[in-house]
C-alpha cells in the first residue's frame, strides 16, 4: 500500500516506518523539519515531505495518491485550551484531506482510558481526536494502548528511574491503580496489521499486554529485571497530580511538562474494557510479551547501546526551534558572543570523536558542579534539566538531544551546533568545531546568545564571570582528552 505516517519523528513513529518498509509498503511521511530524519537508517527507503499538519495545503501535498494514513501525533505541552484546539483543527485538516484524497483507511493510536466523565486534559483531546477520524467518513480504526513499555518510552523511563533512584516510594494514591501494559514491538504489531482489516471496520478498539498489575507492582517488576532489592511503596493521598508531577520531574529525567499528563492519565484504572481486537488482529503468533520480559529486553536493548527511538527527542514544549540566523542578518540585534579556540595535537579524528561525545555520561568537561547547578535551576523552573542525557553515547544525529540542548546541525567530522532548550530569558547556541591544522588540529568553540529584553541582557551579564571558568575550562579538557586518548592509541 502507499501510506502517509505523521509523527514519524516521534518515539512510535520512528519504528514503525523501517518495519512498513520492510513489510513492502511504500512510505511517505510528514515533518515539520525534514533534517532531523536525515540521518535515520530508512531515511533513503522513504518519501519525506515537508510540512505541518496545520497548513490543510501541506497535508493535501502529502495525501495525494495514498491508500492509508498512520495518525500518531498528539501534544503533551502547552496550555490546555491551545493544545487542545490546535489538536482537533490538526485532527479536521487529515480528516478532511484523507476523505477528499479518497484514503481507503486512518489508524490512529490513542490512549486506554476509564469512563468519558473522568478523563485528564490529555486523555479527553486524545478521544476528540479519535471521534473527529471515526466521523471523517473514512474507515477509521483507533487503538488504546494503555503504558507502552520498550527502551527509551516515556513510561519504561519514569518506571526505571523512579525505582532505580528511590531505596523508598513515598507514592500518590495511583501506584494502587491497575495498568495494563503493552510492550511496543506488540503496539506496532497491531498497527501494522490494521492496514489489513476490512473496511466496515470503523470503529476503537483496547490494546493490551497479557498482565494486569498495580501500578507498584510495575515498578517492583522492573526492579526483579534490573537486580534491584523491592522497594517499600507507601500510597500518600496528599500528593496529587501536580505535585507528583514535580516529584517526578526532580527525581527523574522526565521534564514536567510531560510528566504531568502522563500521571493525569494514571489517576485511574487503566485496563482492557473488552478484548474484540482478538476478532479483527490476532495477537503474534508467539503471542504477546508480558510484562517482565518486555522490560529485560529494554533493558538489554539500553545495555547495548541499541536504542532505536527515544523519549528524549520529544520536542520540548515551548523551546525555540529556529535555527540560528547567519552572522549576516545579526545586523540589527543585540547579540552576545564568546568565542574560543585551542591548538590540539592529537589528528582532528581524536578531536572530533570527544566533541561528538560531549554531554550525557561523559559530561560537558569543566566544573561539573556549575552544570549541575545550571541543570537543577532548569528543572526547578520546569525544564528538561541535564539528566535527560542522549540517546547514543557515541554518536550524534541532527534532531538529538544532549542533556538541555538539541543537535541542530552537524558536518560528522568537523562542526556541530547544539540549540538551547533550557528555560532562558532569549535564544542560545552552542558550537564545536576541529579541523586539521599541521601534523595535529584546532578546535574552535562559539556560544551565540540573542537576549529577550532587559532580562535577556542582565542574564548573560550576570553569567559573564562564569564564562572563563566554564568556556576556557571546556577548550582545554576537551582538546586534553583527545590528546590523551591519542596516547593511549584510542580506537578512532
Amino acid at each position: 500500500m502507499r501510506v502517509l505516517v505523521t509523527g514519524a519523528s516521534g518515539y512510535v513513529g520512528g519504528r514503525l516506518v523501517p518495519r512498513l518498509v520492510e513489510a513492502g509498503h511504500e512510505v511517505r511521511v510528514i515533518v515539520r523539519r525534514p533534517e532531523r530524519l536525515r540521518d535515520v537508517p530508512w531515511a533513503a527507503s522513504v518519501e519525506i515531505m515537508p510540512g505541518d499538519l496545520g497548513d490543510r495545503a501541506a497535508v493535501d501535498r502529502a495525501m495525494h495518491d495514498i491508500d492509508a494514513v498512520f495518525y500518531l501525533v498528539h501534544s503533551m505541552g502547552g496550555k490546555e485550551a491551545d493544545f487542545t484546539e490546535i489538536e482537533l483543527a490538526i485532527a479536521r485538516n487529515v480528516a478532511a484531506s484523507a476523505r477528499e484524497h479518497g484514503v481507503s483507511r486512518i489508524v490512529y493510536l490513542s490512549g486506554l482510558h476509564p469512563a468519558a466523565d473522568r478523563l485528564s486534559r490529555h486523555l479527553r483531546s486524545r478521544v476528540e481526536v479519535g471521534e473527529i477520524l471515526l466521523h471523517s467518513g473514512v474507515p477509521t480504526i483507533v487503538l488504546q494502548a494503555g503504558v507502552v513499555i520498550g527502551s527509551g518510552s516515556t513510561s519504561f523511563e519514569m518506571i526505571r528511574h523512579l525505582t532505580d533512584v528511590l531505596p523508598y516510594m513515598p507514592a500518590p494514591r495511583w501506584v494502587r491503580n491497575f495498568i495494563q501494559p503493552i510492550a511496543v514491538r506488540d503496539v506496532l504489531h497491531y498497527l501494522i496489521r490494521a492496514l489489513d482489516t476490512p473496511p466496515e471496520i470503523n470503529r476503537a478498539f483496547d490494546i493490551g499486554g497479557p498482565d494486569i498489575f498495580r501500578y507498584g507492582q510495575l515498578m517492583n517488576g522492573y526492579a526483579v529485571e534490573a537486580g534491584l532489592p523491592q522497594r517499600p511503596i507507601a500510597a500518600l493521598p496528599v500528593l496529587t497530580p501536580w505535585l507528583a508531577g514535580q516529584w517526578v520531574n526532580l527525581v527523574t529525567p522526565i521534564p514536567r511538562w510531560l510528566a504531568v499528563p502522563i500521571i493525569e492519565s494514571l489517576q485511574f484504572d487503566c485496563v482492557m474494557q473488552d478484548h474484540d481486537i482478538d476478532r479483527v488482529i490476532p495477537p503474534p503468533v508467539e503471542g504477546l510479551l508480558p510484562y517482565r520480559t518486555a522490560v529485560r529486553l529494554a533493558l538489554e536493548r539500553e545495555r547495548q547501546g541499541e536504542v532505536e527511538t527515544s523519549w528524549r527527542n520529544t520536542e520540548v514544549a515551548g523551546a525555540p526551534s529556529d535555527p540560528l540566523p547567519s552572522d549576516p542578518d545579526w545586523s540589527g540585534h543585540t547579540v552576545y558572543v564568546d568565542e574560543r579556540e585551542q591548538r590540539c595535537t592529537a589528528p582532528v579524528g581524536e578531536l572530533w570523536r570527544v566533541i561528538e561525545g560531549v554531554g550525557g555520561e561523559n559530561g560537558w568537561y569543566s566544573f561539573p558542579v556549575l552544570w549541575a547547578i545550571r541543570g537543577w535551576v532548569d528543572k526547578l523552573t520546569g525544564g528538561v534539566g541535564l539528566q535527560r542525557g542522549r540517546r547514543d553515547a557515541r554518536v550524534l544525529h541532527v534532531g538529538d538531544a544532549v542533556d538541555f540542548w538539541r543537535v541542530e546541525t552537524i558536518d560528522r567530522g568537523s562542526f556541530l551546533r547544539l540549540r538551547a532548550e533550557m528555560r532562558l530569558p532569549g535564544r542560545a547556541w552552542l558550537e564545536l568545531g576541529a579541523e586539521t591544522v599541521g601534523h595535529g588540529s584546532m578546535y574552535r568553540q562559539r556560544a551565540v546568545f540573542f537576549p529577550k529584553g532587559l532580562s535577556g541582557r542582565l542574564y548573560w551579564w550576570l553569567i559573564v564571570p562564569f564564562h572563563d571558568m566554564i568556556f576556557t575550562g571546556m577548550a582545554n579538557r576537551i582538546t586534553a582528552e583527545a590528546e590523551a586518548a591519542s596516547r593511549r592509541g584510542a580506537p578512532r
